[in-house]
């Protein structure tokens, strides 16, 4: 597993989903670092799994 993987595991679990607010431009300062730093690590994740020549989809399994 990647650092991006676990970091994006890591977010998944332990930082609050903002998803449920309608509109994004009405979040405060710290809920917008909070999406900030999940997409970054998101985009990060991905372009490893990329570079790996993996998808999402195939899952990114704990040892390779």
């Amino acid at each position: 597993m990647s650092v991006w993987g676990l970091l994006s595991r890591l977010n998944k679990v332990l930082l609050p989903s903002i998803h449920k607010v309608p509109d994004l431009t009405r979040l405060n300062g710290i809920q917008k670092a909070v999406v900030g730093w999940k997409m970054y690590v998101t985009y990060r994740h991905l372009d490893e799994l990329k570079k790996r020549q993996d998808t999402p989809l195939d899952g990114d399994p704990l040892a390779h």
